[in-house]
């Protein structure tokens, strides 16, 4: 299973949510400080769900570090979110 499917899958299992977009930017890192030539290392995430109205920013995206997992957090270099 690629990491994309990975993210994914564990975030709709957490939140259900509404909009879910798993984007891949490690291209746009390629040779730069973290990229392990995976291909897999830069990450941007989208992601909309009823769950996120009652919680703070903070509150917000340790939900999603939390449902990742660190399995899938330590593989990762940078992990943009927009949550809402």
């Amino acid at each position: 299973m690629g990491l994309d499917t990975e993210i994914r899958q564990r975030l709709q299992d957490a939140f259900a949510p509404s909009t879910l977009d798993v984007i891949n930017e490690s291209a746009m890192h390629a040779g730069h400080s973290g990229d392990d030539g995976t291909g897999e290392s830069h990450w941007r995430v989208v992601i909309a769900a009823p769950s996120f109205a009652n919680m703070s920013r903070l509150a917000r995206h340790r939900a999603v570090h939390d449902a990742l997992g660190k399995d899938v957090i330590g593989r990762l270099h940078a992990l943009a979110l927009e949550i809402s």
